[in-house]
């Protein structure tokens, strides 16, 4: 890693790596600018301490105390821990795990601008979104072994087919539906959806097959299948991460 075995680390090498583990707890007592200074004595060459805080978006908390801070707030604290050192590699270990959406959104602006700024993230998630959103690049790992990698892009959409998914009508069978989409379908309730290398034949017989039968299709989609879905279909029950 970095051109130096992990396992014989080396003081310099050592300065080129931050890391945000899953959890972390830092002093509550001290405030955001003695913590981060703290850890900046840690490095050789450390990047400015009002530089850092202002990276992760937290200069009109800097003298606000641990203690005070909301949950993503103290993540971006962990985060401007593992960037004092000027790092060239960056592990996030399921960084934002228990966020509310809005506090999720902003943390990946914060790991775009590192992104930005030439550093390299390896980021760990169970949050397929946050993959497809931040990721160049994805690895998804079944029982610890690699069984996909690939851009985003590549591992939702290509070779994958098009997914068509709809709402029945309660009571309505979905029998028929198989076979005018020549393809097995899935059901959930009244939702059924099917894959198909062909989205505009299938579509169309079925669609001609609910108008025949007065039947309403609710809530149709035809999309390509996301990260998720690709996801799912290679971990199975089995538990996954990306």
């Amino acid at each position: 890693m970095l051109g130096v075995d992990p396992a014989k680390p080396t003081r310099a090498w050592r300065d080129r790596i931050g890391l945000v583990l899953q959890e972390c707890e830092l002093e509550p007592l001290y405030t955001v600018r003695e913590t981060v200074a703290l850890y900046a004595g840690f490095y050789q060459r450390p990047r400015g301490v009002e530089d850092t805080i202002g990276l992760v978006g937290l200069t009109d908390k800097a003298d606000a105390r641990l203690g005070t801070l909301s949950g993503g707030q103290k993540r971006r604290v962990d985060v401007a821990v593992a960037l004092i050192g000027g790092p060239d590699l960056v592990f996030l270990d399921e960084p934002t795990t228990g966020f509310d959406p809005s506090a999720r959104r902003e943390f990946w602006n914060v790991i775009q601008g590192l992104a930005a700024l030439g550093t390299t993230i390896f980021l760990t998630t169970h949050y397929m979104d946050e993959a497809q959103h931040l990721a160049a690049r994805v690895a998804i790992l079944r029982a610890g072994r690699i069984v996909a990698a690939g851009r985003p892009e590549e591992l939702g959409g290509a070779g994958n087919g098009t997914v068509v998914s709809f709402r029945l009508p309660p009571g309505a069978d979905s029998g028929p539906v198989a076979s005018a989409a020549e393809a097995p379908i899935s059901t959930s309730g009244n939702e059924v959806s099917f894959t198909t290398a062909g989205p505009q034949r299938a579509l169309g017989r079925v669609l001609g097959w609910a108008e025949r039968e007065g039947v309403a299709l609710e809530g149709l989609d035809v999309r390509r299948p996301s990260l998720e879905d690709v996801f799912l279909e290679l971990t199975g029950a089995e538990d996954g991460d990306v």
